[in-house]
């Protein structure tokens, strides 16, 4: 077996991806402090065509070298906006009739393996910061709330960690 040459993955160069058919899933980035968590999620969005990252509060904004150095130029692929309030964003997408989905641990959270995704809907999948994790007004206001099911000691998953294992389990559903 031979490892492929990155000139032989026939990727979308990026007029392409911008005019390419977006998966139905808009990112929600509430807090986050990472410079390489942001990163991060803009090139697992990259991956799976997903259709807007939106930057929220003290979240960090392209361009800079930290974010960059992880998202390896899918910050000039994947389409992006910074809104300041979550909630102000929150209130715009429900009313546009976008599924409001937070990511965190709460009362009622539905696993993410037992999601049924419908596929008339477009998603908004609310990730929180690194240690206070999604603020509660976002969570009380979503249409649901997800949950990774986790099996050892630890409490949480690294962000960008989360956003590849939601947005690939999320992205699976829709294509099948």
């Amino acid at each position: 077996m031979r490892k492929l040459k990155n000139s032989e993955l026939d990727r979308l160069n990026i007029d392409e991806f911008k005019n390419a058919e977006k998966t139905p899933i808009i990112i929600v980035l509430d807090n986050i402090r990472s410079l390489n968590n942001i990163g991060s999620v803009f090139r697992t969005s990259d991956a799976f065509l997903v259709e807007k990252i939106y930057l929220c509060g003290i979240t960090a904004r392209p361009p800079h070298k930290d974010i960059h150095k992880t998202a390896l130029g899918a910050t000039e692929s994947v389409a992006w906006e910074y809104i300041e309030h979550t909630m102000d964003l929150v209130n715009t997408l429900k009313s546009d009739g976008v599924e409001i989905v937070s990511i965190e641990q709460a009362e009622k959270a539905v696993f993410l393996n037992d999601f049924k995704v419908e596929t008339d809907k477009k998603y908004a999948l609310v990730f929180g910061n690194e240690v206070k994790g999604v603020a509660q007004d976002v969570v009380s206001a979503s249409d649901i709330v997800l949950e990774i099911p986790q099996y050892g000691t630890k409490h949480s998953l690294n962000i960008s960690v989360s956003a590849g294992v939601v947005v690939w389990d999320l992205w699976s559903k829709m294509k099948k």
